[in-house]
């Protein structure tokens, strides 16, 4: 974990605006889930979701970003993260994993989701329904006067009594005002470790959970990242507010 972190804290005013773009990211992402169906391709649901965010009156938070060449991450059974959306054609038994990002009032919101579609092998239902309990085992780790490592620690806790494996080259990350602020929010951890987690913050917490080993690899074209095992991986994402009160999922 870096050192001398820049952990900016976040006033009332703009929590009220970062719930207001993770409601609409939320919405959005629903609209996505809705249109996923066998024979689409992931260069047909990104098209889709382009106009679910201008509709939206918002921006697009990937698009653009490092060189990215389109609003959504689609990434299909062995793919990790950072999928590019293409010719790939959905087919029964995938899951498909969604990652978005938009940008409201100059704020970035960023949420993640892994779908079945069809009819879904046991073990890959597994998969997903461990990877999302996963997040939800971080996010109620994410109060003020824990440490990051909690957080950490609970996801791979978690997904390892389960019987997978944690992603350690991706991690989660602070968001606000850029999309990617301190801190980096690794996965995996020792708890009472890392910075102390204060009121104000937010997170974008988002375990990537492998059937298989956990190593990966990026394809030729820069973005896509497979299990090196081509085994399945499932991601799930929000964005959260750590409070007096506890946690806040501000993606929802």
């Amino acid at each position: 974990m870096k050192k001398n972190l820049d952990i900016r804290i976040k006033t009332p005013e703009e929590l009220v605006t970062l719930r207001e773009a993770g409601h609409i990211l939320a919405r959005i992402l629903e609209k996505i889930k809705s249109s996923l169906k066998i024979g689409i391709t992931t260069r047909e649901i990104d098209t889709a979701a382009a106009q679910m965010i201008m509709q939206e009156n918002v921006l697009p938070a990937f698009k653009g970003y490092r060189g990215y060449p389109a609003c959504l991450c689609i990434s299909v059974n062995e793919e990790v993260v950072h999928g590019i959306p293409g010719d790939r054609v959905i087919k029964s038994g995938d899951i498909v994993s969604i990652d978005i990002g938009i940008i409201y009032r100059q704020y970035f919101s960023d949420m993640a989701v892994t779908v079945g579609i069809g009819e879904l092998e046991p073990r890959y239902r597994k998969l997903l329904d461990v990877t999302r309990q996963a997040l939800y085992k971080g996010i109620a780790q994410a109060r003020s006067g824990a440490r990051l490592g909690d957080v950490s620690h609970a996801i791979q806790a978690y997904a390892e009594a389960k019987g997978f494996s944690i992603v350690r080259d991706f991690v989660g990350h602070g968001i606000g005002r850029q999309l990617h602020e301190d801190p980096e929010i690794p996965n995996y951890g020792r708890p009472g470790t890392g910075p102390l987690l204060k009121p104000g913050m937010v997170l974008a917490i988002e375990p990537m959970v492998n059937m298989g080993g956990f190593q990966t690899k990026t394809l030729k074209d820069g973005w896509t990242v497979i299990t090196a095992d081509r085994k399945p991986s499932a991601h799930f994402e929000h964005t959260v507010a750590v409070t007096e009160q506890g946690p806040v999922i501000l993606t929802e």
